[in-house]
């Protein structure tokens, strides 16, 4: 286990923990929270070994394999694939001996090292790269391609793989979706749920965290704070003792009283059952978390733009691409004041091309658009942060939009997005990814836009930042398209989903969920239907004997009747924990609880649900791997029975 005892870490003379201890054990799945600057990165230097304690002491097993993801990516004319593999250094040091030993004809030294990689797992090491890079959102050849043609976030996913590919006790993840869609979030998800070693992450994504760790060690006041269960759990948990404290408790009311004006309102107009509810929930939820965020630094809204026109833009049969390449065709959108909508969509099926042409960076192909007079766009994308200039401060921007302004004016202004004090008259070059963001968001909401833009706000960000945007987002009164891997933010702010999927863009009436379960099934459809177009069309179909096709279903139904029962068995199993973990979360909700005479069932409680969401983990992955045998199976007597 890892052992923290009464560590110090200083940052030039900044305290970033003082007299901290923490205990994580084997194999947990540990989120490590706090504000940006508060310490989490250089934990991690020190348990790489980068970086001494000031104080105390952290004790890591000496046999332990700690990986990490890098964050520098050489621009190497290595393919994708061999550059990910290169990170397994072990496996490159035996094929270099073992080239050494072939060279010498060294027959003794060759049999050892052959057995070495095999037990290793080096035979299989370039299918398990490649499955790796597919699940990160490289597709077809590209994983042939030099590392030095993909861009930056491109190569922090080749990081990504190469980490994921190591052997290790011990994973150190530090933001792994920042450069990560949504699709691709959620297969990582899927793949730590398999990682047996211990894990911590780094995260500002709350629904990551959620469907990834068991426990949260969180950056409070210079000590870190241990709590049992996923960030959902966490916020409960603080949010209930914040009330009983009543810390600044009176001064989140008007904030419950805006959000619960939103939700009546919400309630009033909602037109799709399902996804109502999945919003009103989300929206609820933050209601009653309030007060675990009753000390951010962060607080701003979005003012009421000078102009509502009517429609804003209005989009016909545009046709959209690069070149003479067709991403988007028959495009048909009509944005007015109070449209929210969340874009879903595979990585590639152009997304990021829809909010280029809204936003005026793209012209159409064909058709017809046409944007009202009085249009202001804000539009947030993270190659935005590179406009940024360098030698100016965050004040220096402001002054721009509005000369007329007072320096206190935008100071005050600037605190709301934690710019306080001299951090306002600071230089833009040495600020964090995090803090130009929030300089970014800045410009836009002083700018009273009618149409916000946003692709992948929320990267870099920390949690209380993620919150404050999400809470102003609820005010926002004009029309606002969002892409975000981002779940909670997407779930609590978007009435509509827009799916963009092979070449169309289609309104998608499930939740975010459906969402996932269309990714799932998405790939076998297209396997099934392939497999039908290919016996509909194959002259030699019209030839098989009608009696043997029966006999061969009915024995492939017999042999792969283990696994339906699996699946049956695994879903009655999901039902019984899902209706376990309702009534736990319903007893959470009690406030009697979280009394001090009753500490003992708040723990069990939370022990309870931890490992009801084990257990649920668990019986997903098992069904979702007897769905995908299953499915192969099918696909392998499909092509058996045409080729026959």
């Amino acid at each position: 286990m890892i052992q923290i005892s009464d560590l110090t870490l200083l940052r030039g003379t900044k305290h970033l923990l003082d007299e901290s201890s923490a205990v994580i054990y084997p194999g947990h799945k540990v989120g490590l929270i706090g504000a940006n600057g508060c310490g989490k990165s250089s934990l991690f230097a020190m348990l790489r070994g980068e970086l001494q304690p000031d104080g105390g002491e952290c004790q890591i097993p000496k046999n332990w394999q700690i990986v990490s993801v890098a964050q520098e990516t050489p621009a190497s004319n290595r393919s994708a694939l061999d550059y990910v593999i290169d990170g397994d250094l072990y496996f490159r040091d035996l094929e270099s001996q073992l080239k050494l030993a072939e060279e010498a004809h060294d027959g003794e030294t060759i049999g050892s090292l052959h057995s070495q990689l095999e037990h290793h797992g080096a035979y299989d090491i370039e299918s398990r790269a490649a499955t790796i890079l597919a699940g990160l959102g490289f597709v077809n050849d590209t994983i042939r391609k030099c590392v030095s043609e993909f861009s930056g976030g491109w190569r922090m996913r080749l990081n990504l793989a190469q980490a994921l590919l190591c052997r290790s006790d011990l994973l150190l993840l530090d933001e792994p979706t920042n450069h990560l869609d949504l699709d691709a979030v959620i297969w990582l998800e899927r793949w730590l749920a398999r990682y047996t070693g211990t894990l911590i992450l780094i995260s500002h994504d709350k629904s990551f965290l959620d469907n990834t760790v068991t426990e949260i060690v969180s950056f409070e006041q210079q000590k870190l704070m241990s709590y049992t269960g996923n960030y959902a759990a966490f916020e409960k948990q603080r949010a209930e003792r914040l009330r009983l404290q009543d810390l600044e408790y009176q001064k989140q009311q008007a904030k419950v009283a805006h959000l619960e004006s939103f939700i009546t309102r919400f309630k009033a107009k909602a037109s799709k059952a399902k996804q109502a509810q999945s919003r009103i929930k989300q929206l609820e939820k933050m209601e009653d978390l309030l007060p675990a965020h009753a000390q951010s630094q962060f607080s701003f809204e979005f003012l009421a733009p000078p102009k509502l026109p009517n429609p804003l833009v209005n989009i016909d049969q545009v046709k959209l691409g690069y070149d003479q390449t067709v991403i988007i065709d028959s495009l048909r959108l009509n944005l007015v004041p109070g449209s929210r909508i969340g874009l879903l969509g595979r990585n590639g099926a152009g997304k990021s091309t829809l909010i280029k042409l809204l936003a005026g960076e793209k012209s159409p192909m064909s058709g017809e658009y046409e944007t009202s007079a009085g249009l202001r766009i804000g539009y947030f994308a993270q190659h935005q942060l590179e406009f940024l200039r360098p030698q100016d401060s965050a004040i220096d921007h402001l002054y721009r939009l509005d000369k007329k302004a007072t320096e206190q004016q935008l100071r005050d202004y600037l605190g709301g997005f934690g710019f306080h004090g001299e951090e306002a008259l600071g230089k833009v070059a040495p600020m964090s990814g995090g803090e130009k963001a929030r300089l970014v968001l800045a410009l836009i909401v002083y700018q009273k836009p009618n149409l916000l833009l946003l692709d992948e706000p929320t990267n870099h960000l920390d949690l209380e930042m993620r919150h404050a945007l999400n809470l102003a987002l609820q005010g926002f009164q004009g029309a606002m398209v969002l892409v975000s891997h981002d779940r909670f933010l997407l779930s609590s702010v978007c009435d509509d989903f827009y799916l963009v999927d092979s070449g169309q863009v289609a309104s998608f009436s499930g939740d975010l969920d459906d969402y996932r379960d269309w990714l799932l099934k998405d790939k076998s459809m297209k396997t099934s239907q392939a497999s039908s177009s290919t016996s509909s069309t194959d002259p030699k179909s019209a030839k098989f004997d009608r009696k043997a096709v029966k006999r061969a279903e009915a024995q492939f139904r017999q042999a792969t009747q283990s696994l339906r029962k699996t699946l049956q068995k695994q879903e009655k199993n999901m039902a019984s924990i899902g209706e376990q973990l309702t009534k736990i979360e319903s007893s959470l909700a009690d406030p009697e609880l979280y009394s001090d005479e009753r500490k003992a069932d708040l723990k069990s409680l939370l022990l309870e649900q931890a490992e009801a969401v084990a257990a649920m983990e668990e019986a997903e992955l098992e069904w979702l791997e007897a769905q995908e045998l299953l499915e192969e199976k099918q696909q392998a007597f499909e092509q058996e029975y045409v080729a026959s």
